[in-house]
């Protein structure tokens, strides 16, 4: 199969750091540093290079051997057509590791050059209580960051140090963007921030107030975990050698509150959707791609399915995921403006079904603790608030019981549960022989299942008929219920 090359079209020694980024993984490599590489070529767009922040100790492997290879790395687009791309990524002209040198990266906060401030730091990262949704001054890393702040572990010790320097120098606003995928992102990023800085130091506070925005944003693009036998088959594919490849689909999707104090890249000119309002993308983005993936996961996995391309292949599993987001989803969606909500669901399960970019089932089960109260908690809301029929609720809840529970799927394969977000209340609900016990777990918390008789009905029958027909037939009964 051919693949069409694009070298890189600019001279990075022309390239100058503006944004500053935390969190360099394959997510950001495939999305906002894709984007901004695009836009690199731009002769009055120089001063928007990436500088990268890396603060956790795992981030060794990757960050010895990005500076290898001066930041640089490919990136392998699989198109669902069959039209793949290969792109150079240079857009990353900088790189520290936080564990070897913090005073960079806090220098780096604290420069006037730096407009922008970037996170990828994944939906847990913003250190929220699963029950209030505040965040969390219990955390020993949030408590080290407040008696040590020359020497912080998290990215809210390390911005508030740069930040400190910027405001005594007084080298000016920024914004702090989120590219994670929250609802109202933004607004938690500036929620959690803010109450960090209050406790941390009121004269930050009060400055923030004034000198840093927090813009929503809405991102999207399927890119899987890059393992070690991928190297050499990416390699095959594009003739490039490197130690730290990204692969992703073709579909990308980045839209953003244009709400920035320092001035921002012309991102528009790379297909960066800018707005006044970012609440009806994430509401769709939220509800047709993320909570389906989470309707997915456990009943798919359990079924002994391990790639979402195979599961989703499966009519049975691809009814239900197309039954979910026609009855239970769109009724609730306003959509954006020139968006045919048809098309973006048709155009999500082609996107499931692409086999050169399938995500792993397991991963779409980690830490479902943490993903559940984002993902699915608006959706639910809004069905129980309509006294909808909550069938497939039922099922999914039934089916994410069943995982808990159990350490071999209905193959015989075993396997490990990776849900962090649990906590040790959690495993006694999940552990007791009483079903309605679990719908008390804490990723519940934000709404009251409960309430509805519709949704207790049929998740006791889901909770019976899984375990007595198995995942499939019982899924089967579920799509013929209409």
């Amino acid at each position: 199969m051919s693949i069409k090359i694009y070298e890189l079209a600019y001279d990075r020694k022309s390239i100058t750091p503006g944004i500053l980024h935390f969190g360099v993984g394959n997510f950001h490599r495939a999305h906002q540093a894709y984007y901004t590489n695009l836009l690199l070529t731009y002769p009055d767009q120089k001063n928007w290079g990436i500088c990268g922040a890396m603060i956790l100790e795992k981030d060794e492997y990757v960050f010895r051997r990005l500076k290898k290879q001066d930041c640089c790395y490919g990136l392998t687009v699989y198109g669902r057509s069959g039209k793949d791309e290969y792109y150079r990524i240079g857009s990353i002209v900088e790189l520290f590791w936080g564990i070897e040198n913090p005073t960079a990266i806090i220098d780096k906060v604290a420069d006037t050059s730096t407009k922008i401030i970037t996170l990828t730091i994944t939906e847990g990262g913003y250190n929220l209580d699963k029950k209030t949704r505040k965040f969390d001054f219990s955390n020993e890393n949030i408590l080290y960051d407040l008696k040590l702040p020359e020497k912080p572990r998290t990215v809210f010790g390390y911005v508030a140090a740069g930040l400190r320097k910027r405001m005594a120098a007084n080298a000016g606003p920024v914004t702090i963007l989120s590219c994670d995928n929250l609802p109202h992102n933004g607004d938690v990023c500036r929620d959690s921030f803010m109450s960090f800085f209050e406790k941390a130091d009121m004269q930050l506070y009060n400055w923030a107030k004034n000198n840093v925005s927090f813009p929503n944003s809405m991102v999207d693009r399927i890119t899987p975990a890059t393992l070690e036998e991928d190297i050499p088959k990416l390699y095959a594919k594009n003739g490039h050698e490197d130690l730290v490849p990204v692969y992703c689909e073709d579909f990308v999707q980045w839209v953003i509150e244009d709400k920035f104090l320092a001035g921002r890249p012309a991102w528009e000119r790379a297909g960066v959707e800018f707005t006044d309002d970012v609440s009806k993308y994430e509401a769709m983005k939220l509800g047709i791609v993320n909570s389906t993936h989470q309707m997915l996961s456990f009943p798919a996995f359990f079924a002994g399915y391990r790639r979402v391309d195979e599961a989703v292949a499966d009519e049975r599993i691809a009814t239900y995921l197309r039954q979910y987001m026609d009855l239970d989803v769109t009724p609730y969606l306003s959509p954006p403006p020139n968006t045919d909500l048809e098309v973006y669901k048709t155009t999500f399960m082609e996107r499931l079904k692409n086999k050169e970019v399938s995500d792993q089932l397991s991963r779409l089960c980690f830490d479902a603790a943490n993903k559940i109260p984002v993902f699915m908690i608006p959706t639910l809301k809004a069905m129980l608030e309509a006294n909808a029929d909550m069938k497939r609720i039922a099922f999914l809840v039934a089916a994410y019981r069943l995982y808990l529970r159990s350490d071999k799927d209905e193959r015989g394969v075993s396997y490990k549960i990776d849900d962090p977000g649990l906590l040790e209340t959690d495993q006694i609900l999940i552990n007791s022989g009483n079903p309605l016990d679990f719908i008390g777990l804490s990723c519940f918390s934000g709404v009251n299942l409960g309430s509805s008789n519709n949704f207790i009905e049929w998740y006791l029958k889901y909770c019976n008929d899984i375990e007595s027909k198995g995942v499939l037939s019982t899924m089967e009964e579920l799509i013929g219920e209409l």
